[in-house]
């Protein structure tokens, strides 16, 4: 068995975390590393992540003709919603605001207690009905909490299933991942602020859970962002489609698809997202040139953590070096 790569344990190194796992798939050759040697089966909170799960999700249901992603939300949700459509929310281009204003004084005023616990589903529609957007729907790109919030809360209504098991049936499941979900359990790692020291407890996310509730375990975690390199089975079709690059965003009008955040490279392009809650961080990125994966969790919320920028540039370092496979070549 060949030794690990060695620029592995340097970028896990770089992260400063009370605990820390990286994950490599490399044309399907796993290593995963942890801090102290151990890589323990428990789940860590993904954050933001979870919203590559929700688009996946409704991806799913309109490959099977539950819905279309170009359906008004108004078609879903009992909502005066205009033209918005779920592919609006989905790609951040709906004009909401990131998080809904009556959220704002809790989060200054407290900004070490979870305000979306007893956030429910009722107070997120009164919140919409009360928001008026800041331009019109797909227009420009402004990364949004309640725009996908909404989204989970219209494919739960349509399907008649709550989020957590509607994620669990079309998305987990047909992957593999058994070790995944949006709720909280006993195999929860716990996470800890900017000192490294204070813990924080589990974040429960109310009406909010489709933009911020799955929790993972490196093994599952790193089994979705393999499944996007190969898509098959039942979600091949949604995972083909959540790769498509919808948009250009940002100052350097980097492509942004249906999910996922992609950087233009000389080797091909990277895909990528991250989370953060209030005590954890992940990262999952892939580059399907070269058949290669990248996931990364951290159980401390600081940007000193360095999470992000570390598993990015390991994703990137280990693309320009991985040989592209012969499928991906030819042409095939």
């Amino acid at each position: 068995m060949p030794a690990p790569d060695p620029r592995l344990a340097e970028a896990l190194h770089r992260i400063d975390a009370p605990d820390a796992v990286l994950g490599v798939s490399r044309q399907g050759r796993r290593t995963v590393v942890g801090a102290d040697g151990a890589v323990r089966a428990l789940r860590y909170e993904l954050g933001s992540l979870t919203k590559t799960f929700t688009v996946l999700l409704a991806a799913r249901l309109a490959d099977e003709g539950v819905l279309g992603l170009d359906d008004p939300l108004a078609a879903h949700l009992p909502v005066p919603a205009g033209p918005i459509t779920l592919r609006h929310l989905a790609t951040h281009t709906s004009g909401l605001p990131r998080i809904p204003r009556d959220l704002l004084p809790g989060a200054f005023l407290r900004p070490h207690r979870n305000p979306y616990t007893a956030y429910g589903t009722d107070r997120l529609l009164a919140a919409f009905a009360r928001t008026r957007p800041r331009h019109a729907p797909g227009e420009h790109w402004a990364y949004s909490n309640f725009g996908v919030a909404l989204l989970g809360q219209a494919l739960s209504r349509t399907a008649g299933v709550p989020y957590p098991e509607l994620l669990a049936g079309r998305v987990l499941t047909p992957l593999g991942m058994t070790r995944t979900g949006a709720t909280a359990a006993d195999t929860d790692i716990v996470g800890y602020r900017k000192d490294g020291t204070t813990r924080v407890p589990s974040t429960s996310m109310g009406a909010f859970a489709p933009a911020a509730s799955v929790r993972a375990t490196p093994g599952d975690l790193l089994t979705y962002a393999e499944a996007h390199l190969v898509p098959r089975g039942v979600l091949a079709g949604a995972l083909r489609e959540v790769v498509v690059p919808q948009l250009r965003r940002g100052r350097h009008r980097e492509a942004h698809t249906l999910t996922w955040f992609q950087h233009e490279t000389g080797h091909g392009p990277l895909l990528f997202h991250s989370g953060a809650t209030f005590g954890q961080q992940a990262y999952a990125g892939f580059h399907p040139a070269s058949g290669t994966a990248v996931v990364a969790l951290a159980n401390r919320h600081h940007r000193g953590c360095r999470l992000v920028p570390v598993a990015h540039e390991l994703l990137h370092a280990l693309a320009a070096t991985t040989e592209a496979p012969r499928s991906a070549a030819s042409g095939a």
